[in-house]
Formats: structure tokens, sequence, C-alpha cells
């Protein structure tokens, strides 16, 4: 939150709250990534920065893809224009999220993890494939793959770091539930969910 609008909610409670208030009845009727990504396109267009890092996280958060906030930019290409949508990818570029790295916008390759059979349930495992590192949950619902890759900094967190149930990163101490892949605890964003699927009891992943 800038300076300016904590001034403002301090001198003017009143009347923020009805603007807030506003804001959240507003975009009732829309799903976490739709109002998200409706955020997002609000900060490249006052082009705040802080701003945008803030909401760019809560799109992740939410579900969003690098992908899909790209392309919403790119829809919003007559209000914005092409200066505000460069303006908004260097700061994405600085803030050096998995989720912008070019090799992995592309949506990736299907790649085989392993037979299902050899993935035991209640336990996490952290498999190799070509250079990419994923972490995978099995339980009663299926498989979940996470990108094993820190969403602070991208450092590759080691299966070492599974700590009670938690995986810590060992760089700043993000922590993340093994299971849900939530960040619980000094982050914000959670780990990056792959796209998986079943063939042949097989396990594959989109990487």
């Amino acid at each position: 939150m800038s300076d300016a609008l904590s001034f403002l909610i301090k001198a003017r409670p009143e009347a923020m709250g009805h603007y807030f208030a506003f804001l959240k009845v507003a975009g009732r009727h829309l799903d976490p990534k739709t109002r998200a990504l409706i955020s997002v396109i609000t900060k490249v267009h006052s082009q705040t920065s802080r701003g945008l890092r803030q909401y760019v996280k809560r799109a992740v958060s939410a579900g969003c893809s690098g992908t899909e906030i790209l392309d919403a930019l790119l829809m919003a290409f007559p209000a914005l224009g092409l200066a505000k949508i460069v303006w908004a990818v260097d700061v994405l570029l600085e803030m050096k999220l998995p989720e912008f790295d070019p090799a992995r916008m592309g949506g990736g390759e299907w790649r085989e993890l392993g037979l299902l059979k050899d993935i035991p349930r209640g336990k996490v495992r952290k498999i190799e494939r070509e250079g990419r590192a994923v972490f995978v949950f099995r339980d009663a619902g299926g498989c979940r793959v996470y990108d094993a890759h820190c969403p602070h900094q991208g450092t590759n967190i080691p299966l070492e770091a599974l700590k009670g149930g938690k995986l810590v990163c060992p760089k700043h101490g993000w922590t993340f539930d093994a299971r849900s892949g939530a960040c619980v605890a000094k982050g914000d964003t959670p780990l990056r969910v792959l796209e998986s699927k079943i063939e042949k009891e097989k396990l594959l992943a989109r990487m």
C-alpha cells in the first residue's frame, strides 16, 4: 500500500471504507483468478510498481500461470498500450518468478516421472528429469506435482529440506506444506503446480 493511500485511510476513514467496500462487492461474482488478473491490469494501467508486484503474487497464489498473466496484459492492449505493457514485463522479469522463466512458458512437454505403483502414498518424492526437478505427493485423491524451485528466488529445494511434512527453502526459509504446496511461513506464494496425468499406469507431468 502506498504512503498516500495509507494517509487517506487515516485522514478519511469513512470515505475510504466505502471505497474498499465497493471494490469488494463489485467483484463478488468473479472467480478469484479473474479478479486477480483484473487487479494486475489496473496496476499496469496506473504504472504502480509496488502494487503490480503485490498483485502479480496474488494472481499466482490464485492459480494464474505466467502465460495467463501475459495473455491478460496483451488482451488489454487497447487500453494499456505497448509502452505500459513493456514496463510491466520489465517489472515481472525483475521479480525473477519461476512463472516467467521463458524456458517454462511454452507449456512444456509431457515427461514420464515413473510408474504409479512405485510412488508411495502419503510420502513426498523428489524426481528429476532432463534438468528439471519436481516434488510428487500421492494420496487417495491422486498425485500432485510441484516445481521444486522456491517461488521466491528460484532456489532448487532439496529433499533434505523436508521437515515434519513441510519443505523449508534453505536460502531464506520460505516454508511450504509438502502435501498442498501452500506457503505456510515466511513467504506468500505457493509452490507452482504442474499439470499431470496418469497414462498406462505411469505418472506424467508437463515440464
